[in-house]
């Protein structure tokens, strides 16, 4: 295929899952925080995933940017476009998968749009249209009492029916099992939106092969990676970016069980670490002034600089400043550190949770880059776009083992 896939994600993170997927189907993937601006120059790429935070907002901004992606991504020759939602099909009943779903289509024109938020690699499947997280349905799952988004009904194509007029069928596991022609015969009989059961990535390969044409997908990084390593098939490899090198740095803001764990096993291993308190300096430039000086004095490589914290720490740190100016103070003394540390030498930069990794990317002036190899499942190297800029690894607070930090870091 000539033409290059394009990808549209809700979120941050679900755009890096997509991009992983397309790397690992063996296209040769960018990423791009927000909708860039202007003619901007790539490097030579298959794929392209513009990074949205458009999952939670009204419906009718969540259109128009997506639209506006839409329209980036069609002016760089993408022949195939991949609408990326959550696993956990997080919305409501008024969206916002179906009206996203409904603009790119009225734009796009398909007969039909294959649709499945399967993931096996995360524990998401999707049988006789009913969502399992592992062996729960979405509706029993911890899901149910998401803040933003609870998910009190597994039922797909019900769910997904509350947010369109346009007709939503189910295509089930007993004629996927059949095998590509039955699915295609299927598929081809369908108008409108079709949800299809998925348990396996070999079903999702086989999904792959059926859209591989299709004007319009969409789903979770599960079908994302069938769409690429169908695509790959017809699509001469480009050049893959080397593992980036040089002195490195690690920034921790995450309080989830798993990165409190990395960053004990830092310390265990005798790395040096430094502790971010907004309690004791509240002012984010002094903070960072103390981190960067701790920084100056060091002769051991790898170092970290963190704010992680366990649940009763956080507790007193919200009790003291509360919430929202002791979240300000921690991803501005961020940034401040991630700008010192890159002018100080620091080629590769590896930040731990959401905030964190924003801070850093803002911070940074970050835009984009070129999706790299994996440090663990679903956490990239990324090679961003431009001179001066250090070689990225964001990585979500629950990923990752228990010593990725530490391995990650290493010279």
């Amino acid at each position: 295929m000539t033409g290059v896939l394009g990808a549209i994600a809700d979120d941050f993170t679900g755009a890096t899952d997509v991009a992983v997927a397309f790397r690992r189907g063996g296209l040769h993937t960018l990423l791009f925080f927000g909708v860039p601006s202007g003619n901007e120059v790539t490097p030579p790429h298959d794929a392209i995933v513009i990074a949205l935070k458009s999952r939670a907002i009204p419906a009718e901004e969540a259109v128009a940017k997506s639209l506006e992606a839409l329209r980036w991504l069609q002016n760089r020759k993408a022949d195939q476009i991949y609408f990326k939602y959550c696993s956990t099909f997080d919305s409501t009943t008024h969206g916002n998968i179906g009206p996203v779903l409904d603009a790119l289509s009225q734009t796009l024109s398909p007969a039909r749009v294959m649709t499945t938020p399967s993931s096996p690699e995360h524990g998401r499947t999707q049988y006789q249209g009913h969502l399992f997280v592992g062996d729960t349905l979405l509706a029993e799952s911890p899901m149910r009492d998401h803040p933003a988004t609870p998910m009190t009904d597994s039922h797909l194509p019900r769910l997904l029916r509350a947010q369109t007029t346009t007709p939503v069928s189910l295509l089930t596991h007993d004629v996927v099992r059949r095998g590509e022609p039955a699915v295609r015969e299927a598929f081809d009989g369908k108008t409108g939106y079709v949800l299809v059961d998925a348990l396996t990535e070999d079903d999702l390969r086989l999904l792959g092969k059926v859209v591989v044409k299709s004007p319009l997908v969409a789903g979770a990084a599960g079908l994302a990676a069938g769409v690429a390593a169908a695509r790959a098939s017809t699509t001469p490899s480009s050049t893959e970016p080397p593992t980036p090198s040089g002195p490195a740095a690690v920034l921790a803001g995450s309080c989830s069980a798993r990165t409190l764990e990395q960053v004990a096993v830092m310390k265990r291993l005798g790395r040096p670490t430094h502790r971010l308190d907004p309690v004791a300096t509240p002012d984010p430039e002094a903070l960072a002034a103390e981190a960067l000086a701790w920084y100056d004095s060091l002769t051991e490589p790898g170092p970290l600089v963190y704010s992680s914290s366990s649940p009763a720490e956080l507790h007193r740190t919200h009790q003291e400043l509360g919430v929202t100016r002791s979240a300000g103070i921690l991803e501005k003394a961020t940034g401040l550190i991630a700008v010192g540390l890159v002018e100080r030498g620091v080629r590769r930069l590896v930040a731990a949770g959401g905030e964190t990794s924003g801070a850093v990317v803002t911070a940074l002036d970050v835009h984009g880059g070129v999706i790299g190899t994996e440090a663990a499942p679903g956490v990239p190297w990324i090679h961003p776009i431009g001179d001066r800029r250090p070689a990225l690894l964001l990585k979500s607070g629950n990923f990752g083992d228990p010593d990725l930090l530490a391995t990650a870091s290493l010279s």
